[in-house]
């Protein structure tokens, strides 16, 4: 019977998802940029549909499309929406649910971009920002100013010291819309829908599409909220490319494998690395020394493929150890094929203050990991000669 069917995996979602009628296995690309009509009527009903196709692919494209589609059936969303990328996703929807006047909670520790346009365009624009440590569930809710908080935003783990934030308390939350970044969990890392959360947010670029090969970001929620989001997104233009949403679902169908080898693959390096005299701490969900270990391991499904270091010295161990690296690369992206390493301090966080850094633990040792699908005693063996 039909009720008796038991709910699919995860990985076999990613899969099936997002396909149409066609029984193409391989998704089309609409590279269109607008469609006609046969007459004014024609044109009419196009220009006041909402995320429909068929019309101008700033408001939807049956590529983009489909992506979307995949997104919301690995989120258990009602719908998704896909961006140009990551901080179009986040521009979008702060400036679609927030006023001058209003109020955001938000964790200290997040990724620099977003610390950066809550400080900068939302200060700017007279939209107010609290900020919370992101570890401390409580935090969150006591900030929330009841009437005048429309966000409550979180990312888990976090970029790059790979903090866990209580999605069950997060979810709990009642009032403002809840927003979480789950770039580095994926989808079929954790699902934070699922635990009450209204918003979930990707930077698409990263473990989704999987290859370095996407510029793309995406939402997941209810239907309603989505296209309430939609309709300040057309204005935003913060658009998904539809070549790149083509990339994004190559990359969601391997994302299932790539996501498993990849999170093995970093336990296996970050217990090695945790028991290097160079190396002071390592940050990973996975070990059993994170603070958060028995939280990550209630909401997340596999813990990543991205943890940081910090090094016995400062930054010029931290120059030396990726000059001595052959097989680990310098470059600030995560997600793909090739691990990569990157140090956040002078990159990704080199607009954050030094009061900030200093509070979150950006410190000049620290340098971030993303492991890729190399074979693990080839990257512990690069890893090895570079800390001699």
């Amino acid at each position: 019977m039909a009720g008796d069917r038991r709910e699919q995996e995860p990985e076999t979602t990613a899969i099936t998802a997002g396909r149409d009628a066609s029984g193409a296995l391989s998704p089309a690309l609409w590279a269109s940029s607008t469609w006609h009509t046969n007459d004014l009527d024609g044109t009419h009903r196009g220009a006041k549909a909402v995320h429909e196709s068929g019309f101008y692919s700033r408001y939807a494209n049956p590529t983009v499309e489909a992506f979307e589609r995949t997104i919301a059936e690995l989120e258990g969303a009602e719908s998704a929406l896909a961006f140009g990328s990551g901080m179009g996703a986040i521009a979008s929807t702060v400036f679609a649910l927030c006023s001058s006047g209003d109020h955001i909670v938000a964790q200290r520790n997040m990724y620099a971009g977003t610390l950066g346009f809550l400080d900068g365009a939302c200060k700017r624009m007279g939209i107010e920002v609290t900020y919370v440590d992101g570890r401390n569930a409580a935090e969150f809710a006591a900030a929330v100013r009841p009437g005048k908080t429309m966000l409550v935003m979180a990312e888990t783990p976090t970029n790059p010291h790979l903090d866990v934030v209580d999605l069950d308390a997060l979810g709990a939350i009642k009032g403002p819309f809840t927003f979480v970044d789950s770039t580095l969990a994926t989808p079929l890392g954790q699902q934070p829908l699922r635990h009450g959360v209204n918003i979930v947010m990707h930077s698409a670029t990263k473990g989704i599409a999987g290859h370095n090969d996407a510029t793309l970001g995406v939402i997941a929620a209810e239907k309603e909220l989505v296209n309430t989001i939609w309709a300040y997104s057309v204005l935003h233009g913060a658009t998904a490319s539809p070549f790149d949403a083509l990339n994004g679902l190559r990359g969601v169908r391997t994302l299932g494998a790539r996501l498993r080898q990849q999170s093995e693959t970093a336990q296996q390096v970050a217990e090695w690395l945790s028991a290097h005299p160079a190396v002071k701490r390592v940050n990973y969900p996975g070990l059993t020394s994170h603070p958060q270990h028995e939280l990550a391991k209630r909401q997340m499904r596999w813990f990543g493929s991205v943890f940081s270091i910090e090094l016995c010295g400062g930054i010029a161990e931290a120059r030396a150890l990726t000059q001595r690296l052959s097989l680990v690369r310098c470059a600030v992206t995560l997600g793909g094929p090739d691990t990569l390493i990157s140090h956040s301090a002078t990159s990704t966080h080199l607009s954050v203050s030094p009061e900030v850094k200093a509070a979150t633990g950006i410190s000049e040792s620290l340098l971030r990991v993303s492991v890729g699908l190399e074979a693990a005693p080839d990257i512990i063996a690069d890893f090895a000669q570079a800390l001699k």
